[in-house]
């Protein structure tokens, strides 16, 4: 069977990917790009958990999950900008005034990658966007040339993923993670309509 996109409205699933391991950590849980900074440092455990199930009862959920075997693998998070820092962040420009959505996390469970997960998500990350309505989708990935990036920094993707999943480059930066610049991929989505 091959790699499943689906939108990540099971809490139990975005929970495996990309959860705490253990319950008194405090990890990310891919919320600093969604909330406010001020909530997003106030939230602990237990509290941190219930906020990412309220996401994933919501309309839209906030993003995609990748299976393999009816198991979870793999996440990217996407959700229209306007709901994201990103509609402030001063480091990342707005291309123009339209209501792209977001796509700016990626996370592959240990074990199943190398095996076409993360093409798997930005491909599903897109369809996911063109199926709620969104007239283009962004990305802000390293422009890293082909050289390695630190696994804890790759979350944000490569330009050459965005590449192959259709988008193209919108705009540089001036947010730099892991030692390289980020970049604004775009992939509009209005003439496939």
């Amino acid at each position: 069977m091959g790699i499943e996109i689906r939108p990540a409205d099971v809490y139990d699933d975005v929970r495996a990917v990309i959860g705490p391991k253990r319950p008194e950590s405090n990890v990310c849980f891919c919320l600093s790009y969604r909330i406010g900074s001020a909530e997003n440092t106030r939230l602990r455990e237990p509290a941190r958990s219930e906020r990412v199930r309220g996401l994933c009862s919501e309309d839209p959920p906030p993003g995609v999950l990748a299976y393999l075997d009816d198991e979870p693998v793999g996440w990217a998070a996407v959700h229209p900008r306007a709901g994201t820092s990103f509609a402030r962040n001063r480091k990342i420009p707005h291309v123009d005034d339209l209501d792209v959505w977001s796509l700016w996390c990626f996370r592959v469970r240990p074990g199943h990658r190398g095996a076409g997960v993360v093409h798997a998500l930005a491909s599903g990350a897109v369809e996911f966007a063109r199926a709620n309505g969104a007239p283009a989708i962004e990305g802000y990935p390293v422009d890293n040339a082909g050289r390695p990036v630190h696994q804890t920094m790759a979350y944000v993707g490569t330009r050459a993923v965005f590449e192959q999943a259709g988008f193209s480059w919108a705009a540089d930066t001036d947010s730099v993670l892991a030692g390289f610049r980020r970049v604004v991929m775009r992939l509009d989505l209005r003439d496939e309509r």
